[in-house]
Order: C-alpha cells, then structure tokens, then sequence
C-alpha cells in the first residue's frame, strides 16, 4: 500500500508521521485489499473545534473511504479516524463477500 502525507497549515511532524505510516501499514497487512492511503494533517485554530484535525481516504476496489476527526491532538485524531475507517472497512469487506 502506498501511503501519503501532507501537513496543511503547518510543518511536518515526524513523530505523527511515522505513527501514521505505522498504524497503516498494519490495516494495510490485515486488509491487503487497500491499494492506498491519503492522510491530512490540520492544524486549525477555529473556535467550533478542538484544533487538531487527521482526514484519511483509503482507496479501495470499488469506491473510496473517508473519514475525519477533530480532537485535542494529533494522535488522538489519528486514533479516532483510523477506528472509523476499521468500522467503514470491515462493512465494506462484508459487502465485497457476499457478491
């Protein structure tokens, strides 16, 4: 699995971007379908928020999967985008075996 980085509105983060690069590798190991991932860092200081934002698009055979988190840090929005994505993953394995 190919997987890319980009940080918005702030430099790079080494320590994030290599647990991001992880924390993928092992979905992309039990889920060897993911043919890659676009992950975005965001750093935001908007009040509606908590600051610290992750969004993931995996792209998978058929149609792409998204998700987002808005949380106090890095890594607990990585966390929290990497469990929805599992969540998105595991219904999209079920569909894909049924056919």
């Amino acid at each position: 699995m190919k997987i890319d980085i980009q940080f918005e509105k702030m430099s790079s983060n080494s320590y994030v971007e290599k647990l991001a690069t992880k924390k993928l590798k092992d979905l992309g190991e039990k889920y060897d379908w993911i043919l890659n991932a676009n992950v975005f860092f965001k750093k935001d200081n908007d009040t509606k928020g908590k600051g610290r934002i992750c969004k993931i698009r995996l792209r998978v055979p058929g149609y792409d999967l998204f998700a987002s988190s808005d949380q106090e840090s890095f890594e607990i929005a990585l966390a929290e985008t990497l469990k929805d994505l599992e969540r998105q993953i595991r219904k999209r394995k079920t569909q894909m075996s049924t056919h």
